[in-house]
This record gives structure tokens, sequence and C-alpha cells, in this order.
């Protein structure tokens, strides 16, 4: 697993039938810390993601383990929407501030 931010939205017309009804994603890749990275990847949401979101994403044959994708010619997933990170005992982000 690794650490993204959703930075963008996909729209395609014309794709595989096999993603039709599929949100594609552009998320960025960050440290631990929550410093971006500039690498950025196209990722299939299984869990109702949004642009700003942190995610947890999964690559290659993991990215079909989520369910529905078993059949789906996607290498990255979003698995999961984080509400918070800590890092070396320290709150890096929270999604929700009291």
């Amino acid at each position: 697993m690794e650490l993204a931010k959703v930075v963008g939205t996909v729209v395609s017309t014309v794709k595989d039938q096999k993603l039709s009804g599929k949100k594609l994603l552009i998320v960025n890749l960050v440290s631990p810390d929550g410093t971006p990275t500039k690498s950025h990847v196209v990722a299939v949401d299984t869990v109702g993601a949004g642009e700003g979101e942190m995610v947890l994403i999964v690559r290659g044959s993991s990215a079909r383990q989520a369910k529905n994708m078993e059949t789906t010619p996607t290498d990255t997933s979003i698995i999961a929407i984080i509400d918070s990170l800590e890092f070396q005992g320290k709150t890096v982000f929270q999604k929700f501030k009291n």
C-alpha cells in the first residue's frame, strides 16, 4: 500500500467496457510525513474518494483484489480514504479537525 492525495479527475467516454461506471482519479504519491512527491498516477476509485482527500492505493495485481475489481483492467486502485495519519509520533494529516 502507498499513501497518495487525490489531485484530479480523468473523464473518458471511450474506454474498455470493464471500466464503465468506474471513477478514474489522478493521485499524487506522498511520503509518510505527508510531503507530496512529483509522482502522479491514475487510479480506479473503489471507495468514493474525492479531490483533496488523502487515500491509500495499491498497485499491480493487488489493485484487482478490491471488491468487484477482479476483471477490471487496472494497475492502481484506491482502497481507503485516510482519516488521520501519524508518523514518528506526530499527526501529519487529519481529515476532520475538532
